[in-house]
């Protein structure tokens, strides 16, 4: 690519992503110049809408990865908030499915909207987890692999945790708000309360088949979690979660494909 060439690309990206439309035409205009009075309405024209196009496509990609907190904000706040983060962090690569994951820190930077409504971000932590999980590696369950939990001793040992698997410790009753809205249980009101409350929530989220789930994590889980998610044995991850209860949480686990195998350990 020439150095011109180059520099028109460059001005182009800064002129999508401007904050108004008419430093968006700065950003080009030493290019348009040579093109006349009729080239340069065309280019404006053209511009707008891209950049209207690019605007209505990073609103779409975010409400399909954070359905609950454009809900939780409004189409209005919510439309406002994706242009904002557009132009603070546009995409860096072709895939918008995979662009969003600075927006739960984003929210949180705000003061005003963390000031009204301090649990957004948190909520937009586990959303997003919540459907990075949705494009995970995929694994199969090695239910033959169990049979090493009754034949070699937990230090000799090691569990995997299905795909996309993550532990988000939150101040707020996040599981709460999310299942309210995505499933109906517990209400919108239920949820409320405990938003009121003050209740505190670990939601644990991973991949079952094709499909992600969440659930509240259970007392110690989430250290359990992580621990194996450092190919730490049995013995040492159960160590430092001293109030998880593992026989209580194994065969539900299995069954929910949160546990999908079993590893020895090689010295």
């Amino acid at each position: 690519m020439s150095a011109s060439l180059a520099a028109q690309h460059q001005a182009m990206l800064a002129a999508l992503w401007a904050p108004r439309h008419v430093d968006a035409m700065q950003n080009i205009a030493n290019f348009l110049e040579p093109m006349g009075a009729s080239g340069l309405q065309q280019s404006e024209r053209g511009l707008k809408a891209y950049r209207s196009n690019g605007h209505e496509l990073a609103q779409r990609a975010l409400a399909a990865a954070f359905p609950v907190v454009a809900e939780l904000m409004g189409p209005e706040n919510f439309e406002g908030l994706t242009r904002h983060f557009w132009q603070r962090h546009p995409p860096q690569r072709g895939d918008l499915a995979q662009w969003g994951g600075d927006f739960p820190a984003f929210i949180g930077s705000l003061p005003d909207l963390s000031a009204d409504e301090p649990y957004l971000a948190d909520v937009a932590r586990v959303e997003w987890s919540l459907h990075a999980a949705a494009t995970a590696a995929d694994a199969q369950v090695d239910a033959a692999s169990f049979n090493l939990l009754a034949a070699q001793e937990p230090e000799r040992i090691t569990l995997m945790l299905a795909p996309g698997t993550a532990c988000f410790a939150s101040g707020f009753p996040v599981v709460a708000i999310l299942d309210a809205h995505r499933t109906g249980e517990p209400t919108l009101q239920e949820a409320g309360q405990l938003l009121r409350e003050g209740v505190a929530q670990t939601a644990l989220v991973w991949r079952r088949g094709l499909k992600p789930s969440l659930r509240l994590a259970a007392p110690g889980e989430a250290a359990f979690a992580a621990a194996l998610q450092e190919n730490r044995s049995l013995a040492d991850s159960l160590a430092g979660a001293p109030d998880f209860d593992f026989n209580a949480w194994l065969a539900p686990s299995v069954q929910s494909g949160l546990l999908i195998a079993a590893r020895e350990l090689r010295e």
